[in-house]
């Protein structure tokens, strides 16, 4: 029960702290990256809260990635919207401290675990959470330079969408 009490508090932090990014965004794509994260915490808050309940539910396929590559490849076409951002860089510094710590986390909870399908689906949402680390991290590179922001790894192929 400790692992889902913990996941379960990891991720209703996390997606308050997604909220609050949305919130206070002030470029459309951005708040729509910010609030497509909030809502895959939530899907895995659900998740490990039915888990605790004694339910196998089943982890879907999540999309927030190629969503995110299509916003940020609108976002680059609005260069001249760029001005408008006013955030924290620290923000993201955090949310990527956080991803990070969760990704960690998730993997040695999942090292530990006995029950193979709770360490699957440790495992599943440690992918989730790199995935959110790597949107984070572009986000973080686009807002800290956005004249020569370079798109690589996940988002290499923005110019081809």
């Amino acid at each position: 029960m400790k692992v889902f009490d913990f996941a379960i508090k990891s991720e209703d932090e996390g997606r308050k702290f997604y909220e609050k990014l949305a919130n206070e965004s002030y470029l459309p794509g951005l708040k729509k990256i910010f609030s497509m994260l909030a809502e895959m915490e939530q899907k895995h808050h659900d998740l490990f809260l039915s888990m605790k309940d004694g339910e196998s539910p089943e982890m879907s396929e999540s999309k927030v990635l190629s969503e995110a590559k299509s916003v940020f490849a609108g976002m680059m076409r609005e260069k001249g919207t760029l001005k408008t951002i006013k955030h924290d860089i620290d923000a993201y510094r955090l949310a990527l401290k956080a991803e990070a710590e969760s990704v960690r986390q998730y993997e040695e909870l999942a090292a530990r675990e006995t029950d193979p399908a709770t360490r699957k689906l440790l495992l599943l949402v440690a992918e989730e959470e790199k995935e959110h680390y790597n949107i984070v991290e572009n986000i973080h590179d686009f807002v800290a330079a956005p004249e020569t922001f370079l798109a690589w790894g996940e988002f290499s192929n923005l110019k081809e969408l």
